[in-house]
């Protein structure tokens, strides 16, 4: 059972903690006194429990000036609760929105230590492939902060919040972007590595590579709704994106069009399926915004998603088809 501390500064009637047990699952509760008009109360509640409360103070008359909230992580809590283990199992635990969306709105922005850990990552991602070394290519993704603005591309399509997903959009777009032209670079100076494993795994693709970038999108969403993100989620989604737009930097670089296409291909096969896979997750685990309207257009633009990215998917998956067996 993990716990958060919800922490409320409000002033004396804006929060009646008898209506709130009564309506909430609260573990237990401490109210302070801060100011002579105004009072900090602290919630005790199971993660899973925390967007209820949460969703209930953004309902509250007043204004958004009326209170303030923060959201705490407990460690441990004592005496602790013991719960039936059948029930614990059944949960899947996840963060609040309002959580993931202050993550979100973070990794969607185009910093500065954003682009200068994209540009390292590209360059030695692409010397790496170069030198057919799979120890530098790894050390590359683990450093390539790809996951969170891709991420947040499907996070905030199932929101619905356009202005999110342009923003996440063209940070996603500068993180594939920069290894292309880093690649691009490159080839002008070194010869394309075709007889490296590293190279020539990237200028193959087969049905099965969409499985697995199927699965790497699901398990940075399934990491992201945890918020337990790993290096390691990271790395495999790393895997499925700066090695290919190297690649195809490489070929672009050298000035053969048509040997440029699987690689492309592959990338975008990636690109659509961790996309495809991690709004399917974020909408199964109950990701919604909390007013009708919010409600009407999250529910347009999920649909519209799901259906733009699987049209590709289709085109894509119909690619391979037929390079395979064509």
């Amino acid at each position: 059972m993990t716990l958060q501390l919800v922490e409320i500064y409000a002033p004396d009637n804006f929060l009646d903690m008898e209506d709130i047990q009564e309506e909430f699952p609260v573990v237990s509760y401490w109210v302070s006194r801060e100011s002579k008009d105004k009072k900090l109360t602290r919630i005790l509640m199971e993660t899973n429990d925390v967007e209820q409360i949460l969703n209930y103070l953004e309902r509250m008359p007043g204004g958004d000036d009326a209170y303030q909230v923060m959201l705490l992580p407990v460690k441990t809590y004592l005496p602790r609760e013991k719960k039936d283990q059948k029930d614990e199992e059944k949960d899947l635990q996840r963060a609040s929105r309002h959580e993931l969306f202050t993550a979100v709105e973070g990794s969607s922005h185009m910093s500065v230590s954003y682009m200068w850990f994209i540009l390292f990552s590209s360059i030695v991602a692409t010397i790496g492939i170069i030198k057919n070394s799979p120890a530098i290519v790894i050390g590359a993704m683990v450093i390539a902060p790809v996951i969170g603005p891709v991420t947040a591309v499907s996070f905030a399509s199932v929101l619905g919040d356009f202005k999110l997903i342009r923003q996440s959009l063209l940070t996603s777009l500068f993180g594939i972007g920069i290894p292309i032209l880093v690649a691009t670079a490159f080839s002008f100076f070194f010869q394309a590595p075709v007889y490296s494993e590293e190279f020539i795994a990237r200028t193959d693709i087969q049905i099965i590579d969409v499985v697995a970038a199927l699965a790497a999108g699901a398990a940075g969403a399934l990491s992201f709704i945890k918020r337990n993100e790993g290096a390691l989620v990271g790395v495999m989604v790393s895997v499925a994106l700066l090695p290919p737009a190297v690649v195809f930097g490489m070929v672009i670089g050298t000035g053969r069009w048509a040997e440029a296409l699987v690689p492309f291909i592959l990338l975008m096969v990636n690109v659509n399926s961790i996309l495809l896979s991690a709004v399917i997750v974020f909408w199964l685990s109950g990701i919604k915004p909390n007013n009708w309207q919010d409600q009407q257009n999250a529910n347009i633009s999920r649909k519209m998603s799901l259906l733009f990215i699987s049209v590709i998917a289709v085109v894509l998956v119909t690619a391979i088809v037929f390079i395979n067996f064509v």
